[in-house]
């Protein structure tokens, strides 16, 4: 959902924070947009050798580190982009390796229900974080901490994907 919420909301970002025409900031939106697809599958491939787990905690250690980097408003050229398509690259592996964690972790009589879930929470990840970034911004008049929420967000779920995910799952 990750990629969803920032393809929805980073052309009003970069509009705002950077003062981008909507041209521009639609253009490097695409650009977001394109690196996080591409990767998608190398994540899948990445956790097909090295462990979704691994991969998923990887992921979101670069997201906090970007989403850090983004908080501080740096320029645009070359420190806010290469935090911006690193994000993206971050988000499309980590969702790749997130459907091969399912089918890691889920009972194969559960993997539809759990791909559900793993979907519909995606959609949720992609709808609220532009709501609570438009909030943040209104209230504060800055970006930054709705980005340092990104980064503690993501901290924690590599701590808990290297914690307690990593425990196999007990068939019953």
């Amino acid at each position: 959902g990750g990629y969803v919420a920032f393809s929805v909301y980073l052309p009003t970002y970069l509009k705002t924070a950077y003062g981008l025409t909507p041209s521009d900031a639609a253009n490097r939106m695409a650009g977001f947009v394109l690196v996080a697809v591409v990767l998608r599958p190398v994540g899948g491939w990445l956790s097909d050798r090295l462990g979704a787990v691994p991969v998923v905690a990887g992921a979101l250690a670069v997201v906090a580190v970007c989403a850090v980097a983004a908080a501080f408003t740096p320029d645009l050229v070359p420190v806010g982009t290469i935090a911006f398509l690193a994000m993206a690259g971050a988000l499309g592996a980590g969702a790749g390796a997130t459907f091969a964690l399912v089918g890691e972790r889920a009972p194969a009589a559960t993997v539809g229900g759990v791909t559900g879930v793993v979907g519909a929470a995606g959609g949720l990840g992609g709808f609220v974080p532009p709501l609570l970034m438009g909030s943040l911004y209104a209230q504060f008049s800055d970006y930054g901490l709705g980005l340092a929420l990104l980064a503690a967000v993501s901290a924690a779920a590599a701590v808990f994907a290297l914690t307690a995910v990593r425990r196999p799952v007990v068939a019953r």
